[in-house]
C-alpha cells in the first residue's frame, strides 16, 4: 500500500464555472474529483472506457520499478487500486492515468467561448519512448502479458457541455491530432525511427463531460468552435508540459546538433568529417577539443539551424515518396553550396546507396567545414 500521509497537497482554484471540479495535486498523483454526475472516456486499465458512475479521475507518477514489477494488466490494475485507495478515493469509482512525468510539471490550459468551456490538463514526455504511428513495435502483447516502458503524454480534457457518446469519439480524434500538432511543431524525434514524433508508445487520455449541462454539443471536430477549443487547449497544454518535463522546446530545438541527432549524426561524426577535410584540403589543422566547442557555438546559429532543418526536410519528403530521389539530390547539393558556401567541387560523388546518407554525408561534411572556417576566421 502507498502512504501519502505526509504529502503536501496542493489545490487548484479556477474562477471559471466549468471548473467546479475540486482539482488536488500530490506528491506523484493529481486528482480531478467529480463534481456529481459525469460521463467520463478513457483509456485507463482500471474502469477504462465509456462510463457514467465515475466520482474522480487521477493521473499518477509511476517508478520504472512499477514498471518493470507491472507484467499484465491484472497487475497494474491491482497497483492501481492501491494507489486510489491511498488517496481515499474508491476504487470502483475512479479510473487513472498512469506516467513518469513529475507531478510539478503539470500544464493546465483553460479556453472558452461564451458559455462554452474547455481545460486541458497535461503531463508529457517523450524522451524514453516518443515515436511516431507505423513505427517498429517495441513488445507484442499476448494474453494481457506484455512489457511497459517509460515516457508517455498523458491528457485529461474537462468539457461543461453534454456530449453524445459518438461525439465523444470525435473529441478523442481531436485531442490526439491536436497532441501530435505540439510535437509537429516541436520536431521532436521519435526514438524509433528517424521520423517525427506523433506521440509516445503508452499516452493515455482521459475526457470528462457533463451530462446535466444546458449545452447538448454534437460535434467535436475541427470545424466546429468545440473542437477548435480542444485543439488549442491541448495543443499548448503538450507545449508547456514537454519544457516542463524535459526542455523540450522552441528553444532547444534551436540547435543543429538536436536536429542531426534524429539522423544519428553524433558530434563524433562531425569531428571525423574534420578530420577527413583537413586531410584533403589546405585548410588550417585544427584540434579536436577547440572543434567540438567552436561547434556547440556554430549549432545555435539561426542561419546555420535554418539551411540544415530545409536540408533535413528535403529527406523526409523523399522517405514520403513526395519528391523524386534525383531532383531531391540536386536541390539538397544546391542548397549545402549555397548555404554553406562551398565550392560546387568540393561536393564529390560519394559511395552511398542511397540518396539519403548520400545527402547526409555532404551535410556533415559541410557543417565541419564549416565550423573550421569559423575557427579560421
Amino acid at each position: 500500500m502507498i502512504s501519502l500521509k505526509n504529502e503536501t497537497i496542493e489545490r487548484y482554484e479556477h474562477s471559471i464555472e466549468c471548473y467546479e471540479h475540486s482539482i488536488e495535486r500530490y506528491e506523484r498523483s493529481f486528482v480531478v474529483r467529480l463534481p456529481g454526475k459525469r460521463n467520463v472516456f478513457s483509456t485507463s486499465w482500471l474502469n477504462g472506457g465509456y462510463r457514467k458512475d465515475l466520482t474522480a479521475v487521477f493521473n499518477h507518477q509511476v517508478s520504472l520499478e512499477v514498471c518493470e514489477a507491472c507484467q499484465t494488466t491484472e497487475d497494474i490494475k491491482t497497483y492501481l487500486k492501491g494507489v486510489a485507495e491511498s488517496l481515499e478515493l474508491d476504487p470502483n469509482t475512479v479510473c487513472s492515468l498512469m506516467t513518469c512525468a513529475y507531478m510539478q510539471n503539470t500544464a493546465i490550459v483553460p479556453m472558452s467561448y461564451r458559455d462554452l468551456y474547455v481545460c486541458a490538463i497535461v503531463t508529457a514526455g517523450i524522451e524514453e519512448n516518443g515515436g511516431r504511428a507505423g513505427d517498429p513495435a517495441s513488445y507484442y502483447e499476448n494474453n494481457e502479458s506484455y512489457e511497459p516502458v517509460g515516457g508517455t503524454i498523458n491528457t485529461i480534457l474537462l468539457i461543461n457541455a453534454d456530449l453524445p457518446e459518438y461525439s465523444v469519439g470525435k473529441a478523442l480524434m481531436t485531442a490526439t491530432e491536436a497532441k501530435s500538432v505540439a510535437l509537429q511543431q516541436l520536431m521532436a524525434r521519435s526514438i524509433y525511427s528517424q521520423g517525427i514524433a506523433t506521440g509516445s508508445g503508452t499516452d493515455m487520455i482521459a475526457i470528462i463531460t457533463d451530462p446535466n449541462s444546458k449545452l447538448h454539443i454534437s460535434d467535436a471536430g475541427k470545424h466546429s468552435k468545440l473542437g477548435e477549443l480542444i485543439g488549442k487547449s491541448v495543443i499548448s497544454a503538450t507545449t508547456e508540459a514537454l519544457r516542463l518535463q524535459t526542455g523540450l522546446s522552441p528553444e532547444s530545438q534551436m540547435d543543429v546538433l538536436v536536429r542531426l541527432s534524429r539522423f544519428s549524426i553524433t558530434r563524433k561524426d562531425l569531428w571525423q568529417a574534420a578530420k577527413e577535410i583537413m586531410n584533403e584540403s589546405t585548410i588550417n589543422v585544427v584540434s579536436k577539443e577547440p572543434f567540438l566547442n567552436n561547434l556547440c557555438n556554430c549549432a545555435k546559429n539561426p542561419f546555420l539551424v535554418a539551411v540544415t532543418s530545409a536540408i533535413l526536410h528535403i529527406i523526409d519528403e523523399v522517405e514520403w515518396g513526395l519528391l523524386p530521389e534525383n531532383e531531391a539530390k540536386k536541390a539538397a547539393c544546391l542548397m549545402i553550396v549555397e548555404g554553406f558556401g562551398l565550392d560546387k567541387a568540393s561536393l564529390v560523388e560519394n559511395n552511398s546507396e542511397s540518396v539519403k546518407a548520400s545527402i547526409l554525408q555532404h551535410l556533415t561534411k559541410a557543417i565541419s567545414e564549416f565550423v573550421m572556417r569559423d575557427m579560421n576566421c
